[in-house]
């Protein structure tokens, strides 16, 4: 039986969708939890195989986009989410939510070092919030679990601090060697380096998303969620994208299909 837990509250307001997106994807169950439910032991993340974090605007991005949410988690549920991750389960952080676990550190984790941060999500270089769609692919060497199987994909960005970056060089060449850099911004031809707006935030080597040396750890700023119907495509009317569903899908399928 897979059982999702999608954590809410806060200003997170993508949690519906999400909840969606992964009963879409055949999960047994799935419920949305406020933080404060698990913070007071009402909830617990053991009963559950899959936990997400989803996009919004937690804390009005006070401080900076999802510190203080990932100062909750950190201090509060550290060894709560590190057994979660060393027993096996997956966890996703969309938009905020991949804000949170990079601030929190449990991304991208190099050698497993969890709650160390490494990286940041910060400002786009635009310096404007950037509401758009673009094109991403799969890194080649990725052992990420949700993007198995994702060639070239099309997704909305709506975000102000979208900028993966880190300063050191090293690290962003390990996470490529370790298989961590999961998706990568590219054109609509699927060409690399795309620059602006292709690549709309400014990140480090193009980063959309990474996951942990396991690869059962997923962070990435454009919204899988936001597209699970063909009807989501931008231009569905001119007959632009698949027919059957939407291309985000697959990103829960790949969690849920992990367990089964």
């Amino acid at each position: 039986m897979v059982r999702v837990m999608v954590l809410t509250g806060f200003g997170i307001n993508c949690d519906y969708e999400t909840q969606t997106a992964f009963e879409l994807a055949g999960a047994d169950e799935v419920n949305r939890v406020h933080l404060n439910d698990v913070l007071d032991n009402r909830q617990s993340m053991d009963d559950y195989q899959i936990l997400a974090f989803p996009g919004g605007f937690s804390f009005g991005d006070d401080i900076a986009s999802g510190k203080v949410f990932a100062n909750k988690v950190m201090f509060r549920l550290r060894e709560q989410v590190l057994k979660f991750i060393e027993d096996g389960g997956l966890i996703i952080g969309i938009c905020n939510g991949f804000q949170v676990l990079t601030k929190m550190g449990v991304l991208p984790a190099v050698d497993e070092k969890y709650f160390e941060q490494s990286c940041t999500v910060t400002f786009n270089d635009s310096g404007r919030f950037e509401d758009r769609w673009v094109y991403l692919k799969e890194e080649a060497n990725s052992k990420c679990v949700f993007t198995k199987g994702l060639d070239k994909v099309y997704f909305p960005v709506r975000h102000g601090e979208g900028k993966f970056y880190s300063d050191d060089k090293t690290m962003i060449n390990k996470l490529r060697e370790n298989g961590q850099i999961a998706l990568t911004y590219v054109d609509e031809n699927g060409n690399s380096n795309p620059g602006y707006p292709g690549n709309p935030n400014g990140s480090t080597a193009d980063i959309a998303g990474i996951c942990d040396p396991t690869g059962r750890v997923f962070g990435l700023m454009p919204h899988p969620e936001a597209y699970l119907f063909p009807t989501n495509h931008p231009r569905w009317t001119r007959g632009e994208g698949p027919k059957d569903a939407g291309m985000g899908l697959k990103v829960f399928t790949n969690a849920v299909e992990h367990f089964k």
